[in-house]
Order: C-alpha cells, then sequence, then structure tokens
C-alpha cells in the first residue's frame, strides 16, 4: 500500500472508521475519472477543496458534479461576504499534507473546518481520494460527516 493511502487508512482507524481503498493506476485525479474507474455516477465523487476563507483555511466536500459556489462556502463558515479563494497547490500541501487530486476529507495534520455539500447525502454511497491521484475509498454520507464533524450546507452553485 502506497504510504499517503496507509495515512488514509491509519486515519480512518483513529476514528473508528474502517475503510478499504481500491488503487486504480490509470488515476481518480478528476471526478470524472474517479466516478469511471469506480463504475458510480460522477455526483457520488466526493471532491476535497481547499480555501481560504478570510485567511482561514476551510476544507469543502463537494458533490462531484457540482461546482463550489464560494459565497455559500463563506456563509456556511459565518463569514458572509468574506474574501475566499483557493489554496495553491504548495499550500494545500502544507494544510493537509497531500497533493492536490489525493486530499482525503481527514487525516490532516491540523484540523480544518469542514463542509459537505448536502447534494452527498442523497447517495447511500460516496468516494474520496485516499491521499493519491489513484487510491480511493467507499463510504456513507453519514459516516463522513461524522469523522470530518463537517456542517452541512448547500454549497452548490447555482446554474
Amino acid at each position: 500500500m502506497h504510504a499517503s493511502a496507509q495515512r488514509v487508512i491509519d486515519a480512518a482507524t483513529a476514528c473508528d472508521l474502517d475503510i478499504e481503498v481500491h488503487e486504480f493506476p490509470d488515476g481518480t485525479r478528476t471526478a470524472e475519472d474517479a466516478a469511471q474507474a469506480v463504475g458510480v455516477e460522477v455526483g457520488q465523487i466526493v471532491k476535497s477543496l481547499v480555501f481560504s476563507v478570510d485567511g482561514v483555511t476551510v476544507l469543502a466536500l463537494v458533490s462531484g458534479s457540482n461546482r463550489l459556489d464560494v459565497e455559500a462556502l463563506a456563509r456556511a463558515a459565518g463569514r458572509d461576504g468574506a474574501r475566499v479563494g483557493r489554496l495553491d497547490a504548495q499550500a494545500v500541501r502544507e494544510a493537509t499534507g497531500y497533493a492536490i487530486g489525493g486530499v482525503p476529507p481527514f487525516g490532516h495534520p491540523m484540523p480544518l473546518s469542514t463542509f459537505i455539500d448536502r447534494d452527498l447525502l442523497r447517495y447511500p454511497s460516496v468516494w474520496a481520494a485516499a491521499g493519491t491521484p489513484r487510491h480511493v475509498f467507499p463510504t456513507t454520507p453519514d459516516e463522513l460527516v461524522r469523522v470530518t464533524d463537517a456542517t452541512v450546507a448547500d454549497l452548490r452553485e447555482a446554474t
């Protein structure tokens, strides 16, 4: 098992969550790639997006079929009208311990305020990154909320 994926397994175990990590050599870097590899709807893929909300690093867990509404994220974080920006690759690695494309929803070196897209809750199972762009794991939305202590919010950008 890749060391980053093993760290995710260890973090899950520490949260009393049993996960089975799957590796896809062709990669699961995008939600579309992951959905195709796993054989599920794109909406069942959890995108772990790391943003700054007025200088505070937060994690948004967004359905793979949705675009994040940054204003909705600011409201969910209790900072309506805040300056919101996506972190660069180096800042993401520093905040989470993982590279973009492999950021898991938990197991970061420091606690991150986490917000979960309400649309993920409509699926019986969802798939999230497990430390690398090739490793993913399934879980239920309820377990994801529990282990991340996430705030459920409407994060989808209006179409």
